[in-house]
Protein backbone atom coordinates (compact mmCIF):
# COMPACT_ATOMS: atom_id res chain seq x y z
CA UNK A 1 0.00 0.00 0.00
CA UNK A 2 1.39 3.40 -0.96
CA UNK A 3 1.11 6.54 1.13
CA UNK A 4 -1.36 7.90 -1.42
CA UNK A 5 -4.06 5.60 -0.08
CA UNK A 6 -3.37 5.77 3.60
CA UNK A 7 -5.20 7.96 6.07
CA UNK A 8 -2.31 8.03 8.53
CA UNK A 9 1.30 6.91 8.77
CA UNK A 10 4.26 7.32 11.10
CA UNK A 11 7.57 8.53 9.68
CA UNK A 12 10.60 10.41 11.01
CA UNK A 13 9.18 10.49 14.55
CA UNK A 14 6.01 12.28 13.44
CA UNK A 15 2.47 11.03 12.95
CA UNK A 16 1.08 12.19 9.62
CA UNK A 17 -2.64 12.10 8.89
CA UNK A 18 -5.18 13.48 6.45
CA UNK A 19 -7.54 16.01 8.01
CA UNK A 20 -10.78 14.30 7.04
CA UNK A 21 -12.94 17.24 8.07
CA UNK A 22 -11.75 19.04 4.91
CA UNK A 23 -12.32 16.24 2.39
CA UNK A 24 -13.17 16.01 -0.45
CA UNK A 25 -12.65 19.67 -1.29
CA UNK A 26 -9.22 19.99 0.32
CA UNK A 27 -6.49 17.42 0.93
CA UNK A 28 -4.48 18.64 3.92
CA UNK A 29 -1.91 16.48 5.71
CA UNK A 30 -1.20 17.26 9.35
CA UNK A 31 2.19 16.26 10.80
CA UNK A 32 2.69 16.30 14.55
CA UNK A 33 4.70 14.75 17.36
CA UNK A 34 2.28 16.03 20.03
CA UNK A 35 0.01 13.43 21.61
CA UNK A 36 -2.39 16.21 22.61
CA UNK A 37 -2.69 17.26 18.95
CA UNK A 38 -3.50 13.67 17.99
CA UNK A 39 -6.03 13.50 20.83
CA UNK A 40 -7.67 16.66 19.51
CA UNK A 41 -7.69 15.21 15.99
CA UNK A 42 -9.54 12.13 17.24
CA UNK A 43 -12.12 14.23 19.09
CA UNK A 44 -12.61 16.59 16.13
CA UNK A 45 -12.94 13.68 13.63
CA UNK A 46 -9.87 14.71 11.69
CA UNK A 47 -8.98 11.07 12.34
CA UNK A 48 -12.00 8.78 12.49
CA UNK A 49 -13.08 5.18 12.02
CA UNK A 50 -12.64 2.66 14.84
CA UNK A 51 -9.43 0.95 13.57
CA UNK A 52 -7.81 4.27 12.59
CA UNK A 53 -8.69 5.75 15.99
CA UNK A 54 -7.01 2.78 17.67
CA UNK A 55 -3.87 3.16 15.55
CA UNK A 56 -3.70 6.92 16.06
CA UNK A 57 -4.26 6.49 19.78
CA UNK A 58 -1.43 3.95 19.95
CA UNK A 59 1.02 6.28 18.23
CA UNK A 60 -0.21 9.15 20.41
CA UNK A 61 0.50 7.20 23.61
CA UNK A 62 4.02 6.58 22.33
CA UNK A 63 4.45 10.25 21.46
CA UNK A 64 3.37 11.23 24.96
CA UNK A 65 6.65 9.72 26.17
CA UNK A 66 8.88 11.14 23.41
CA UNK A 67 10.40 13.84 25.59
CA UNK A 68 11.05 12.20 29.01
CA UNK A 69 11.86 15.41 30.83
CA UNK A 70 8.68 17.12 29.65
CA UNK A 71 6.15 14.29 29.42
CA UNK A 72 3.00 13.46 31.36
CA UNK A 73 3.00 10.16 33.19
CA UNK A 74 1.97 7.16 31.14
CA UNK A 75 -1.25 6.81 33.12
CA UNK A 76 -2.10 10.49 32.65
CA UNK A 77 -1.63 10.25 28.88
CA UNK A 78 -3.65 7.02 28.82
CA UNK A 79 -6.57 8.64 30.66
CA UNK A 80 -6.62 11.61 28.28
CA UNK A 81 -6.58 9.46 25.17
CA UNK A 82 -8.98 6.72 26.23
CA UNK A 83 -11.77 9.24 26.86
CA UNK A 84 -11.52 11.03 23.51
CA UNK A 85 -14.13 8.78 21.80
CA UNK A 86 -16.15 6.47 24.09
CA UNK A 87 -17.92 4.16 21.63
CA UNK A 88 -15.10 2.79 19.46
CA UNK A 89 -13.59 -0.10 21.44
CA UNK A 90 -10.45 -0.24 19.26
CA UNK A 91 -9.05 2.81 21.04
CA UNK A 92 -9.07 1.24 24.51
CA UNK A 93 -7.96 -2.09 23.04
CA UNK A 94 -4.90 -0.50 21.39
CA UNK A 95 -3.95 1.56 24.45
CA UNK A 96 -4.28 -1.45 26.74
CA UNK A 97 -2.15 -3.53 24.38
CA UNK A 98 0.63 -0.93 24.45
CA UNK A 99 0.61 -0.73 28.24
CA UNK A 100 0.59 -4.52 28.52
CA UNK A 101 3.53 -4.79 26.11
CA UNK A 102 5.70 -2.92 28.63
CA UNK A 103 5.35 -5.64 31.23
CA UNK A 104 6.56 -4.66 34.65
CA UNK A 105 9.09 -2.11 33.35
CA UNK A 106 7.17 1.10 32.80
CA UNK A 107 10.14 3.41 33.24
CA UNK A 108 12.86 2.73 30.66
CA UNK A 109 12.88 3.60 26.95
CA UNK A 110 9.12 4.01 26.90
CA UNK A 111 8.96 5.96 23.66
CA UNK A 112 10.89 3.40 21.61
CA UNK A 113 9.08 0.40 23.09
CA UNK A 114 5.60 1.90 22.76
CA UNK A 115 6.38 3.07 19.23
CA UNK A 116 7.42 -0.45 18.20
CA UNK A 117 4.15 -1.92 19.49
CA UNK A 118 2.09 0.81 17.81
CA UNK A 119 3.84 0.00 14.54
CA UNK A 120 2.89 -3.66 14.96
CA UNK A 121 -0.76 -2.72 15.47
CA UNK A 122 -0.67 -0.65 12.28
CA UNK A 123 0.93 -3.41 10.20
CA UNK A 124 -1.48 -6.00 11.57
CA UNK A 125 -4.43 -3.81 10.60
CA UNK A 126 -3.17 -3.58 7.02
CA UNK A 127 -3.15 -7.39 6.84
CA UNK A 128 -6.47 -7.61 8.67
CA UNK A 129 -8.16 -5.34 6.12
CA UNK A 130 -6.88 -7.50 3.28
CA UNK A 131 -8.26 -10.66 4.88
CA UNK A 132 -11.62 -9.02 5.59
CA UNK A 133 -11.88 -8.07 1.93
CA UNK A 134 -11.18 -11.61 0.79
CA UNK A 135 -13.55 -13.28 3.27
CA UNK A 136 -16.31 -10.80 2.47
CA UNK A 137 -16.01 -11.10 -1.30
CA UNK A 138 -16.13 -14.89 -1.00
CA UNK A 139 -19.73 -14.58 0.25
CA UNK A 140 -20.93 -13.51 -3.19
CA UNK A 141 -21.42 -15.62 -6.31
CA UNK A 142 -22.43 -13.05 -8.95
CA UNK A 143 -22.19 -9.36 -9.79
CA UNK A 144 -23.88 -7.21 -7.15
CA UNK A 145 -24.99 -3.72 -6.22
CA UNK A 146 -23.82 -2.83 -2.71
CA UNK A 147 -25.20 -0.23 -0.32
CA UNK A 148 -22.87 1.12 2.35
CA UNK A 149 -23.23 3.69 5.10
CA UNK A 150 -20.70 6.13 6.57
CA UNK A 151 -17.07 5.42 5.64
CA UNK A 152 -15.30 2.11 6.27
CA UNK A 153 -12.44 2.37 3.79
CA UNK A 154 -8.77 3.27 4.05
CA UNK A 155 -9.73 6.62 5.58
CA UNK A 156 -11.11 4.70 8.57
CA UNK A 157 -8.38 2.08 8.99
CA UNK A 158 -4.69 1.40 8.58
CA UNK A 159 -5.22 -0.66 5.42
CA UNK A 160 -7.78 -0.83 2.62
CA UNK A 161 -10.74 -0.65 4.98
CA UNK A 162 -13.35 -3.04 6.29
CA UNK A 163 -16.63 -2.75 4.37
CA UNK A 164 -14.87 -0.99 1.50
CA UNK A 165 -12.15 -3.63 1.46
CA UNK A 166 -14.88 -6.11 0.51
CA UNK A 167 -16.05 -3.70 -2.19
CA UNK A 168 -12.51 -3.24 -3.53
CA UNK A 169 -12.07 -7.01 -3.69
CA UNK A 170 -15.39 -7.43 -5.53
CA UNK A 171 -14.21 -4.80 -8.02
CA UNK A 172 -10.95 -6.69 -8.59
CA UNK A 173 -12.93 -9.88 -9.26
CA UNK A 174 -15.24 -8.19 -11.74
CA UNK A 175 -18.21 -8.83 -9.45
CA UNK A 176 -19.22 -5.26 -8.60
CA UNK A 177 -21.94 -3.43 -10.49
CA UNK A 178 -22.45 -0.24 -8.47
CA UNK A 179 -22.01 1.09 -4.95
CA UNK A 180 -24.74 3.23 -3.40
CA UNK A 181 -23.25 5.45 -0.69
CA UNK A 182 -25.59 6.95 1.88
CA UNK A 183 -24.69 10.60 2.46
CA UNK A 184 -24.59 9.85 6.24
CA UNK A 185 -26.01 12.81 8.05
CA UNK A 186 -25.13 14.96 9.83
CA UNK A 187 -21.40 15.01 9.00
CA UNK A 188 -21.75 13.50 5.52
CA UNK A 189 -19.04 10.88 5.82
CA UNK A 190 -20.63 9.03 2.92
CA UNK A 191 -20.92 11.87 0.45
CA UNK A 192 -17.58 13.38 1.49
CA UNK A 193 -15.34 10.42 2.35
CA UNK A 194 -16.73 7.24 0.84
CA UNK A 195 -17.46 9.01 -2.43
CA UNK A 196 -13.91 10.43 -2.36
CA UNK A 197 -12.45 6.94 -1.98
CA UNK A 198 -14.68 5.31 -4.59
CA UNK A 199 -13.99 8.07 -7.09
CA UNK A 200 -10.22 7.70 -6.65
CA UNK A 201 -10.56 3.93 -7.09
CA UNK A 202 -12.55 4.28 -10.33
CA UNK A 203 -15.57 2.48 -8.90
CA UNK A 204 -19.06 3.16 -10.27
CA UNK A 205 -21.00 4.74 -7.42
CA UNK A 206 -23.95 6.95 -6.61
CA UNK A 207 -24.59 9.11 -3.54
CA UNK A 208 -28.08 8.97 -2.08
CA UNK A 209 -29.84 10.64 0.86
CA UNK A 210 -30.01 8.39 3.91
CA UNK A 211 -33.78 8.55 3.65
CA UNK A 212 -33.71 7.13 0.10
CA UNK A 213 -32.25 3.77 1.13
CA UNK A 214 -35.56 1.98 1.73
CA UNK A 215 -37.01 3.21 -1.54
CA UNK A 216 -33.93 2.08 -3.44
CA UNK A 217 -34.34 -1.35 -1.84
CA UNK A 218 -37.98 -1.37 -2.91
CA UNK A 219 -36.91 -0.60 -6.47
CA UNK A 220 -34.72 -3.72 -6.44
CA UNK A 221 -31.45 -1.84 -6.83
CA UNK A 222 -29.72 -3.20 -3.71
CA UNK A 223 -28.37 -6.75 -3.49
CA UNK A 224 -26.59 -6.43 -0.13
CA UNK A 225 -25.72 -3.93 2.58
CA UNK A 226 -22.20 -3.85 4.03
CA UNK A 227 -21.12 -1.47 6.79
CA UNK A 228 -18.36 -1.25 9.35
CA UNK A 229 -18.78 -1.22 13.13
CA UNK A 230 -17.28 0.66 16.06
CA UNK A 231 -18.07 -1.91 18.75
CA UNK A 232 -19.58 -5.38 18.67
CA UNK A 233 -20.95 -7.04 21.81
CA UNK A 234 -20.39 -10.71 22.62
CA UNK A 235 -23.84 -11.62 21.28
CA UNK A 236 -23.29 -9.78 17.96
CA UNK A 237 -25.15 -6.54 18.71
CA UNK A 238 -23.18 -3.94 16.76
CA UNK A 239 -22.75 -0.18 17.08
CA UNK A 240 -22.14 1.82 13.92
CA UNK A 241 -22.75 5.30 12.58
CA UNK A 242 -26.24 6.66 13.24
CA UNK A 243 -28.62 5.50 10.52
CA UNK A 244 -27.21 1.97 10.28
CA UNK A 245 -30.01 0.49 12.42
CA UNK A 246 -32.57 1.88 9.97
CA UNK A 247 -30.70 0.20 7.12
CA UNK A 248 -30.74 -3.13 8.93
CA UNK A 249 -34.47 -2.93 9.60
CA UNK A 250 -35.20 -2.01 5.98
CA UNK A 251 -32.88 -4.72 4.67
CA UNK A 252 -34.66 -7.33 6.77
CA UNK A 253 -38.05 -6.20 5.45
CA UNK A 254 -36.85 -6.46 1.84
CA UNK A 255 -35.01 -9.79 2.40
CA UNK A 256 -31.63 -8.22 1.62
CA UNK A 257 -28.55 -9.57 3.43
CA UNK A 258 -27.00 -7.15 5.92
CA UNK A 259 -23.30 -7.61 6.68
CA UNK A 260 -20.98 -6.05 9.23
CA UNK A 261 -17.26 -5.97 8.34
CA UNK A 262 -14.84 -5.27 11.18
CA UNK A 263 -11.56 -6.49 12.67
CA UNK A 264 -11.84 -8.96 15.53
CA UNK A 265 -10.49 -6.27 17.87
CA UNK A 266 -13.81 -4.45 17.44
CA UNK A 267 -15.56 -7.32 19.23
CA UNK A 268 -15.81 -6.49 22.93
CA UNK A 269 -16.27 -9.82 24.68
CA UNK A 270 -16.57 -7.98 28.00
CA UNK A 271 -19.97 -6.66 26.92
CA UNK A 272 -22.78 -9.19 26.74
CA UNK A 273 -25.15 -7.23 24.53
CA UNK A 274 -26.17 -3.77 23.34
CA UNK A 275 -27.01 -2.59 26.87
CA UNK A 276 -23.30 -2.31 27.62
CA UNK A 277 -22.33 -0.23 24.59
CA UNK A 278 -21.99 3.50 25.34
CA UNK A 279 -23.39 5.73 22.60
CA UNK A 280 -21.62 9.02 22.12
CA UNK A 281 -23.78 12.13 21.72
CA UNK A 282 -22.15 14.98 19.85
CA UNK A 283 -22.47 18.75 19.77
CA UNK A 284 -25.86 20.10 18.65
CA UNK A 285 -24.10 22.46 16.23
CA UNK A 286 -23.45 19.50 13.93
CA UNK A 287 -27.18 19.52 13.20
CA UNK A 288 -28.00 23.19 13.46
CA UNK A 289 -25.24 24.31 11.09
CA UNK A 290 -23.17 23.09 8.15
CA UNK A 291 -19.61 24.41 7.77
CA UNK A 292 -20.45 27.11 10.32
CA UNK A 293 -23.47 28.24 8.29
CA UNK A 294 -26.66 28.06 10.36
CA UNK A 295 -29.49 26.08 8.77
CA UNK A 296 -31.79 26.46 11.76
CA UNK A 297 -31.80 28.27 15.09
CA UNK A 298 -28.92 27.28 17.34
CA UNK A 299 -31.15 27.35 20.45
CA UNK A 300 -33.51 24.64 19.15
CA UNK A 301 -33.29 21.37 21.12
CA UNK A 302 -31.26 18.67 19.35
CA UNK A 303 -30.84 14.90 19.68
CA UNK A 304 -27.53 14.04 18.03
CA UNK A 305 -26.29 10.51 18.76
CA UNK A 306 -23.17 9.62 16.78
CA UNK A 307 -24.08 5.92 16.66
CA UNK A 308 -26.96 3.49 16.85
CA UNK A 309 -26.96 -0.21 17.66
CA UNK A 310 -27.99 -2.99 15.29
CA UNK A 311 -29.50 -5.99 17.10
CA UNK A 312 -27.69 -9.24 16.28
CA UNK A 313 -30.87 -10.81 14.88
CA UNK A 314 -30.82 -8.29 12.00
CA UNK A 315 -27.23 -9.08 11.01
CA UNK A 316 -26.75 -11.78 8.37
CA UNK A 317 -23.05 -12.22 9.12
CA UNK A 318 -20.07 -10.47 10.68
CA UNK A 319 -16.95 -10.51 8.50
CA UNK A 320 -13.59 -10.43 10.30
CA UNK A 321 -10.00 -11.18 9.40
CA UNK A 322 -10.47 -14.59 11.06
CA UNK A 323 -13.36 -15.44 8.78
CA UNK A 324 -17.13 -15.04 8.72
CA UNK A 325 -19.38 -15.46 11.75
CA UNK A 326 -23.06 -16.24 11.20
CA UNK A 327 -25.98 -15.89 13.59
CA UNK A 328 -26.19 -17.01 16.35
CA UNK A 329 -22.82 -15.42 16.92
CA UNK A 330 -20.24 -17.41 18.88
CA UNK A 331 -16.94 -15.60 18.73
CA UNK A 332 -15.25 -18.20 20.93
CA UNK A 333 -15.65 -20.73 18.12
CA UNK A 334 -13.77 -20.87 14.79
CA UNK A 335 -15.14 -18.62 12.04
CA UNK A 336 -16.23 -19.97 8.70
CA UNK A 337 -13.81 -19.57 5.81
CA UNK A 338 -15.59 -19.74 2.50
Amino acid sequence: MSLTNRALWFKDDFLHFIDQTLLPLEEVIVSTDSFLRVNEAIKRLEVRGAPAIGIAGAFALALSQKYPLNSPSLSEAYDILVNSRPTAVNLRWALDRLVKSLGSDKQNNLYERLLAEAGKIHEEDIESCSRIGTHGADLFRGAVNILTHCNAGYLATGGDGTALSVIYQLQKRGMLKKVYADETRPLLQGSRLTAYELHKAGIDFMIQPDSAAAYNMQLGNIDAVITGADRIAANGDSANKIGTYSLAVNAAYHNIPFYIAAPFSTIDLNIADKSGIPVEERDPSELTSVKNIHVTRSDYPVFNPAFDIIPAKLITAIITEKGVYHSPFRFDEPAENN
